[in-house]
């Protein structure tokens, strides 16, 4: 099984993902690594990402994920996964990869993004993530709100998952 925490900037991806990891004792690997240099400088200089920026650091991590896959090993990943076409290409017609859809107001991803510190993105992206996010429906992924505390949303992905797939 893959986990890919997904959505928007300061919804929390790293720390949930780093938890549900920890939880299934499995490697998290997260997808902003994966991002080119390019990316990166565009990002911290609060210029959006195109689809043609994205296509090749999804397919990266669509590798990552392969690997993994004929390890055959649990593994936990990171990213936005802002699209339903994105996320196609990472599940790659997989039913062994399973998106954890943070959900958060956009009141409280912004407080987030304003209080974190030492991270390449501009915090006035958000609108524009939000504005590409195509929330995934329950076909798609778990959805589990951030106002939880980090705890609670492991222990919900965990029951949500036991109700898919008995994990």
């Amino acid at each position: 099984m893959i986990l890919i925490a997904m959505g928007v900037s300061g919804a929390g991806k790293t720390r949930i993902g780093e938890m549900l990891a920890e939880r299934l004792q499995c490697s998290f690997t997260d997808g902003d690594a994966f991002h080119s240099a390019a990316n990166k400088e565009k990002m911290h200089h609060g210029i959006p990402l195109t689809d043609e920026d994205r296509w090749p650091w999804l397919r990266t991590i669509r590798a990552a994920i392969e690997e993994k896959q004929h390890a055959n090993e649990t593994a936990v990943f990171t990213c936005s996964s802002l699209k339903r076409s994105y996320r196609d290409i990472l599940r790659n017609g997989n039913s062994d990869v399973v998106f954890v859809y943070l959900h958060g107001t956009v009141e409280t991803l912004r407080e987030r993004l304003t209080t974190r510190t030492g991270h390449f993105f501009d915090p006035s992206l958000l609108q524009s993530q939000l504005d590409t996010l195509e929330e995934p429906g329950e076909d798609e992924a778990i959805t589990v709100s951030i106002d939880l505390t980090p705890e609670q949303i492991v222990d919900n992905v965990f029951v949500q998952l036991k109700g898919r797939s008995g994990v």
